[in-house]
């Protein structure tokens, strides 16, 4: 026989502890009830719990002390606070503890259940396919490129070989593919490693602006222009400029950039003057500069002048594979010092595998230091991806539909559930309406409508208990019958 979750539930209220203890034991959950922090500590020591759901605040102690103490206990325990003063300051503040998730009063039964099951779902994910990120390696080169694909390796060889070579090269391929980490390597493994590396991005520049910041200016050539200043090939000499986004710039920027290319000379912007300068150009775009040249949207000559070494860099979706390690390279350097290396839950691998990343390894980078920054413990959940990507994971039936079953499978004893526990606030309330009311957070006719309906013991507000009467159920229409 299949061995039943084990929760611990902590709540100083009884009616709560046996509202949740029947609840969730007709849900298939085995359950250990705590009056306080103090209890649930020294039950966590001599127990061996799957979830802890505890309320915030308690007498003796407020829960996010306890769930300081759990969490050095039992790091990566899912533990669910719950409260009647929800507000986004107590959430913010239950997560920085350690809780794992937070859920506001009122709830339902099948509602709680849910939410267990889902983060006890991702617990077990965990422990049977965790993937400790300490057990890949990513060969990583001084300019960060990551990758073993074939792809890939097809790209190193032709770094390593424009790398020897002075001659200009074009970096071509999708956003986010790693066109400036490309030029760098080039430079870092070139005999000028050791001189300047210059990085500019040419769109969104004037003409005049994007001249004088790689040419330099006199004083007065234009408007703003109050001295005299070099500009980014003089301060490249003897080592490589890159220009990104080339597809962006204009033809008379084109002509001006030729002239460089063709002369090895810079003029700054109105001067008569010009300055040689030894500088090893490596330009890139993200559209086809060949189409755009037969098109006649780009320079053809500085095409060929610049595509000496054209250098194509390959999707994510084309290397597919390099995916886990790339994920893991990312982790590791998400990981703050000191923390536990993270792990990448079944669910959360099978959904970066499967997703395009449109974006590239920039889109891929960025899903993982989301992924670490809502992460609840060292487990990468599918709750912590993007919701494009926690989608991507194929047909398989999805956390919400499982939740959703289990929310119907609940139903049947929801009624009795919630019979159960009205009659429970009545009994410690003496059996009055607007006290019971009061604690579990409705107005007063809503609780005397449930009281006919279930046909409970109550008294009026005027009334002493030992008059207590069992009040009429209500008909469809709400009349007493």
């Amino acid at each position: 026989m299949a061995r039943l979750p084990h929760i611990l539930v902590v709540d100083d209220q009884r009616s709560i502890r046996l509202m949740l203890e029947s609840g969730l034991s007709l849900s298939g959950f085995r359950v250990r009830c705590a009056r306080n922090g103090t209890e649930a500590l020294a039950a966590a020591r001599t127990e061996e719990f799957d979830a802890v759901i505890s309320d915030i605040y308690m007498p003796n102690g407020d829960g996010l002390t306890m769930v300081q103490e759990i969490r050095a206990l039992l790091p990566s325990l899912p533990i669910v606070l719950m409260t009647a003063q929800g507000s986004v300051e107590l959430a913010v503040r239950a997560v920085e503890e350690g809780a794992t998730d937070f859920i506001a009063k009122p709830f339902e039964v099948s509602a709680i259940a849910a939410l267990l099951r889902r983060h006890l779902s991702a617990a077990s994910e965990g422990a049977d396919a965790g993937t400790d990120i300490s057990n890949l390696v990513a060969d990583v080169s001084r300019s960060g490129l990551v990758g073993k694909s074939p792809a890939m390796v097809g790209v190193y060889r032709l770094i390593a070989r424009a790398a020897r070579s002075d001659a200009p090269v074009l970096v071509l391929g999708e956003s986010g593919t790693g066109k400036e980490l490309v030029a760098r390597a080039i430079h870092a493994f070139s005999p000028q490693e050791k001189k300047p590396f210059v990085a500019v991005n040419c769109s969104g520049l004037t003409d005049t602006l994007l001249e004088s910041e790689l040419f330099g200016h006199t004083k007065g050539a234009f408007t703003g222009a109050v001295g005299e200043r070099s500009g980014l090939f003089e301060a490249a000499d003897g080592g490589t400029i890159f220009l990104d986004e080339l597809a962006s710039t204009s033809a008379g920027f084109q002509a001006s950039l030729l002239r460089v290319l063709q002369s090895g000379e810079v003029r700054r912007v109105g001067s008569t003057f010009t300055k040689r300068v030894d500088v090893r150009v490596i330009g890139a775009s993200n559209a086809s500069l060949r189409d755009m040249a037969a098109a006649g949207q780009f320079r053809a000559d500085l095409f060929y002048r610049l595509s000496v070494i054209t250098l194509e860099l390959p999707t994510l979706r084309e290397r597919g594979e390099d995916v886990d390690i790339l994920t893991a390279h990312f982790l590791r350097g998400a990981t703050p010092e000191g923390k536990p290396p993270y792990r990448l839950a079944r669910g959360a691998a099978l959904a970066l595998r499967s997703y395009p990343f449109p974006g590239n390894v920039r889109e891929l980078e960025n899903a993982v230091r989301r992924a670490v920054a809502l992460c609840p413990n060292d487990m990468i959940t599918l709750d912590c991806l993007p919701p494009e990507i926690a989608e991507a994971t194929g047909p398989k039936e999805s956390v919400a539909s499982l939740n959703e079953r289990t929310i119907i499978a609940d139903r049947p004893a929801m009624d009795e559930l919630q019979r159960r526990y009205l009659q429970l606030v009545l009994d410690e309330n003496h059996g009055r309406k607007t006290r019971a009311a009061a604690v579990l957070g409705l107005d007063r006719r809503t609780v005397q409508r449930l009281v006919a309906r279930y046909r409970l013991r109550a008294v009026s507000d005027g009334d002493s208990e030992e008059n207590a009467e069992v009040e009429p159920p209500e008909d469809a229409n709400g009349r007493k019958t």
